[in-house]
């Protein structure tokens, strides 16, 4: 019943399966698994049949440290059918059972789990997490209507930006310049104060993700300087914004709601129906909250607020998981 995903018929199967689950996501697909692999990491695929069908699937992605001791981690899963049910156990029981006993055996640390609904199992000790990786909540805009029910729906001060960025001159344009975007990245980190991905991560993105695009925006005076971009991709008529960056000195264009309305228009031409802002601090989280900044920006679009449940993790090795935390709480 329980298998881990290696033939290419079962690839394509498990693509299937995906892409046509209501829960289904780019954090799960073979999209994202192509990514991970390019970068050096390690994916493995999951899946329990019945009756020659998939009812469940969870693809796990292994991170190797020192000494062979790994964690893993699986983002926005696992996906279960509602019909997913054996006799006593759930389809999900059984497979984080083979899961959990592949961990233990190859030396994991921990297991972390950022599920779209919530798991409720007694099987096994779960706890929540104390990680800020995957969002907890985000806004989801429906771009299937029309180009004013959509700029209708976002907060006035929202429309007023963009508008004001159009005054401006400002226009989002498609763009293959990718250096030029890590490089405003590292001025926004700077600025921002937060550590930005290697920069082989963000050209493996852009490279190795077939729906992925870049939206830049330049100052009126200079068409060859960028001064803010936008980084995202297309996955099942999703448009997804994934990172962001701008120049802070040309900040009074605002630029980066220009092409954010850029990125959904882009979306939508491509037959998206709904466009993912991907991630704001939940309700009640507070203004300490990593993403507490960036929410306030994206509340501005608008969309529909949709909150995940909280990150999970099994620890199966106590004593490094917590030498692994006291290392993290000092050296960051």
């Amino acid at each position: 019943m329980i298998s881990q995903v290696t033939s290419t018929k079962d690839l394509d199967l498990y693509d299937q399966w995906l892409k046509n689950h209501p829960k289904g996501n780019f954090w799960q697909s073979i999209e994202r698994k192509a990514y991970v692999e390019a970068l050096g990491g390690k994916v493995r695929i999951y899946i329990a049949k019945y009756n020659g069908k998939i009812v469940c699937s969870a693809q796990v992605v292994i991170d190797t440290t020192i000494a062979g001791l790994s964690v893993w981690d699986i983002p926005r899963g696992p996906i279960e059918t509602e019909s997913g049910k054996w006799k006593v156990e759930s389809a999900v029981e059984v497979l984080m059972r083979k899961i959990i006993d592949d961990a233990k055996h190859e030396k994991c640390i921990a297991l972390y789990c950022s599920p779209v609904t919530e798991m409720q199992n007694t099987k096994y000790k779960m706890e929540n997490s104390s990680r800020h990786i995957h969002c907890e909540a985000t806004r989801i805009i429906d771009i299937s209507q029309t180009e004013e029910d959509i700029l209708a729906q976002m907060k006035q001060k929202g429309r007023y930006n963009i508008r004001l960025a159009k005054k401006h001159g400002i226009h989002g344009e498609d763009s293959n310049d990718i250096d030029g975007f890590i490089d405003m990245v590292k001025e926004t980190a700077a600025r921002d104060k937060f550590m930005p991905l290697a920069p082989e991560k963000y050209r493996a993105f852009y490279e190795n993700l077939e729906e992925s695009f870049l939206i830049m925006a330049y100052s009126p005076d200079n068409n060859t300087k960028p001064i803010a971009g936008l980084l995202g991709l297309i996955w099942n008529n999703q448009g997804i914004y994934y990172y962001g960056a701008s120049v802070h000195e040309h900040r009074a264009f605002m630029a980066p709601y220009r092409i954010q309305w850029r990125a959904m228009r882009f979306c939508k031409e491509r037959g998206c129906t709904s466009y993912d802002l991907l991630g704001i601090a939940p309700e009640g989280s507070g203004p300490t909250h990593p993403w507490a900044g960036i929410s306030g920006f994206k509340e501005k679009f608008g969309g529909e607020v949709v909150a995940y449940p909280p990150e999970q993790v099994i620890i199966l090795r106590p004593f490094v998981y917590w030498l692994l935390q006291m290392k993290r709480k000092i050296f960051g």
